[in-house]
């Protein structure tokens, strides 16, 4: 079977490009197409003899660099790519890759992060977060209606959808009125080892953008004097260090291995905002750690209260406060190894065995 892999953009390594390099890893002839590609910045897990760019690769590196600038294009160029030589055609999507045109004769199965936010649940507050006049506001309403109409007539593109969570597959069910499996991303959980002990300090690692509620927490240890340290890049990088107070270290991006010394070292992990699964948390899980987490999205399907940490169901401070307080008091009672053995239940093992299969069966039933 000839198979090829199709992502969204391959211009940062996060959650979604790991799951990319489990695929890579899986059908190690299938070469990568990708809207996007960044090689100094992915180049070592995606070499560039493999990947194979849209015609947005070609526009200036200022407009690369700001993708929202490119948006309305981003369907057409989708549709771009010539697939009509592979058998099975697996995207990796939580935008536009489940969009490509395949044959008749073709399998498609999507992976599916989630359904594009920011023209679905999402849409006011990106917009919001935009901070633009009423003029580019309007145009912006406008490319993100075509894109959601276009989007619904690509949700009819794959053959099969796999979910990333119970959460996404209910997002799924919503807006592209599919119904889906739920496979859970691969987590690597042997990069992690328990610690014996921890440091004192609370860690978060993530994209720095206003969707993850970084702020949030930065403003809970301002108050409560706990030391927190925050690891990761993005549009908020500044703003979260010119708020953050003495006890609150905002450190930019990290390696893995660091990360990794981080997650053994640190007392417990943060993740503020609703996520459709959370890896980092279950790396922390995989160190032995606690999380702490807001109870929406996969983190319910992850974290369980008491055992493996504790969630807060409301976005503001006081509510994350409250439930800090319920973890620490907890503490005495939790188990580093039964937090691990927790967290091995999303191995990367166990999903390359079941993705194996679904892919199998996907292929006969067809």
């Amino acid at each position: 079977m000839k198979v090829a892999l199709v992502h969204d953009f391959l211009v940062k390594l996060g959650g979604a490009e790991r799951v990319l390099a489990t695929f890579a890893k899986m059908y190690p002839q299938a070469p990568i197409f990708t809207l996007l590609y960044d090689e100094s910045k992915v180049g070592m897990v995606f070499p560039s003899e493999r990947v194979r760019t849209s015609f947005l690769q070609k526009a200036p590196e200022f407009l690369r660099k700001r993708q929202r600038y490119l948006f309305p294009l981003m369907p057409r160029a989708i549709e771009s790519f010539d697939l009509s030589g592979f058998d099975i055609v697996i995207s990796s999507s939580n935008a536009y890759a489940h969009g490509v045109l395949t044959a008749s004769s073709t399998v498609h199965i999507c992976y599916c992060h989630s359904p594009m936010r920011y023209a679905w649940d999402y849409a006011h507050e990106y917009l919001d977060e935009q901070k633009v006049g009423s003029i580019k506001r309007n145009i912006s309403e406008r490319l993100i209606h075509n894109v959601r109409f276009w989007d619904q007539i690509a949700a009819d593109r794959p053959d099969f959808y796999i979910a990333n969570s119970e959460h996404v597959r209910r997002r799924i069910k919503k807006y592209y009125r599919k119904d889906s499996e739920v496979l859970y991303p691969p987590v690597d959980t042997k990069k992690f080892k328990v610690g014996d002990r921890h440091e004192g300090f609370y860690l978060i690692v993530s994209a720095l953008t206003p969707f993850k509620k970084i702020d949030l927490a930065v403003q809970l240890f301002n108050k409560i004097g706990k030391r927190l340290v925050v690891i990761g890049s993005g549009a908020q990088l500044d703003y979260l260090r010119t708020i953050a107070g003495p006890t609150v270290d905002v450190i930019g991006r990290q390696s893995d291995a660091t990360v990794a010394e981080y997650m053994r070292t640190c007392r417990a992990y943060i993740m503020p905002a609703e996520e459709d699964f959370g890896i980092a948390p279950v790396e922390a899980m995989a160190s032995g750690k606690p999380v702490l987490a807001y109870g929406r999205g996969g983190a319910t399907e992850t974290v369980v209260p008491g055992k493996t940490g504790e969630l807060f169901y409301e976005p503001t401070i006081e509510s994350m406060e409250d439930a800090l307080g319920r973890l620490i008091i907890n503490e005495p009672n939790t188990s580093p190894l039964a937090i691990r053995k927790h967290a091995n239940l999303f191995g990367q093992e166990r999903f390359e065995r079941d993705f194996g299969r679904l892919v199998q069966r996907c292929w006969r039933d067809a």
